[in-house]
């Protein structure tokens, strides 16, 4: 089958970065549904598990990447009970083995949602890692309930208009919550106001002075999806007593001390936890999943992806991280199709 990968870290301009491979067929476990691969979008993780790395280690077989995609279910194995060959299904993947950019899969059916009726193969592959990672930084982490519970709290977005900021935005609408998200340029101001934020400010200016200028003052949640470190002091100004910050990124030098007096709860949110560490909830990512595949088909989420690149190959790919590494990305960019299928 074809696939794209690499076996040695290096730069994206380098054509050995990413390249064109043709590797065997997966064998599905007693739990794995081997799905054909239609669409897949890219992520920050995969400019990261990419890039150069100390030691120049080397991989045999070869580093296959990709945790977002959707595609149809081709064969399943001995112990499946969730979906059948032929259902239409979208999911992020385990991080511990090989991705989707491939043309065939082998991925735990607790991890895999069904499709949006409504949406392409190429408008569900954006949605799976950042859904995951907005429902869970929410819900699991922040303990804000989908239901509605928390209503009319307020929960500030730093950067607004990235994959999971853009997916925060619309969930954060839908559990009744005030949305401020932040944004700096004009385009992605606008992303941010089209996708639901009552309110945008600007993460490269004062935060708290700009929420004191709203009339806000201080909110219940915060979520955090990058520079946490650069951002630790409005963090913890505009934070209530008693609220919640959850961040994504890699943030190494934070003082939680400065937040004790606001009894307030810091969490990360890593959305390969479940996968990697097996746990006994893992099906919970499957059911978020197709909890909001219902709610895109009832028109209350919208697919995040903004550029669609075709075919899936090495000089796409190549492409999709060389602009993830520039910085600049609103929403979501997606590969869709193989040129040659095996």
């Amino acid at each position: 089958m074809n696939a794209v990968g690499f076996t040695q870290h290096r730069p994206i301009d380098d054509p050995e970065s990413l390249q064109d491979l043709t590797l065997p067929t997966p064998v599905p476990g007693p739990r794995d549904l081997l799905v054909r691969v239609h669409a897949v979008a890219v992520n920050p993780v995969d400019t990261k598990v990419r890039g150069p790395k100390p030691g120049d280690p080397r991989h045999d077989p070869p580093k296959i990447l990709g945790w977002d995609a959707s595609g149809v279910v081709e064969a399943v194995g001995s112990e499946v009970t969730l979906f059948a060959v032929g259902d239409e299904v979208y999911y992020a993947g385990d991080y511990t083995r090989p991705g989707s950019n491939q043309q065939l899969q082998a991925v735990d059916e607790r991890i895999v949602g069904h499709k949006p009726a409504s949406l392409s193969h190429a408008e569900a592959a954006a949605l799976p890692l950042t859904t995951i990672t907005a429902w869970e930084g929410m819900v699991d982490r922040m303990h804000i309930r989908p239901g509605g519970e928390d209503a009319g709290k307020t929960l500030l977005i730093i950067g607004g208009s990235g994959g999971v900021g853009s997916v925060v935005i619309q969930l954060a609408r839908q559990f009744g919550l005030k949305v401020i998200a932040t944004a700096s340029r004009p385009e992605t101001v606008q992303w941010a106001r089209e996708l639901g934020a009552d309110e945008v400010i600007d993460h490269k200016g004062d935060m708290p002075a700009q929420l004191r200028a709203l009339g806000v003052g201080s909110v219940n949640y915060i979520f955090s999806t990058y520079f946490t470190e650069q951002h630790w002091d409005a963090i913890v100004e505009m934070l209530l007593p008693q609220g919640a910050v959850v961040a994504i990124d890699t943030a190494k030098e934070i003082d939680l001390g400065r937040v004790k007096q606001k009894s307030a709860t810091f969490a990360w949110e890593f959305m390969f936890t479940r996968s990697m560490f097996r746990t006994p909830d893992m099906g919970e990512q499957g059911r978020l999943l197709s909890e909001v595949a219902r709610l895109v088909d009832a028109g209350k989420i919208s697919s995040t992806v903004t550029q669609t690149l075709r075919p899936i190959n090495a000089e796409n790919l190549r492409e999709a991280h060389r602009q993830l590494e520039g910085l600049g990305v609103i929403g979501k960019i997606v590969l869709d199709g193989w040129a040659r299928v095996e």
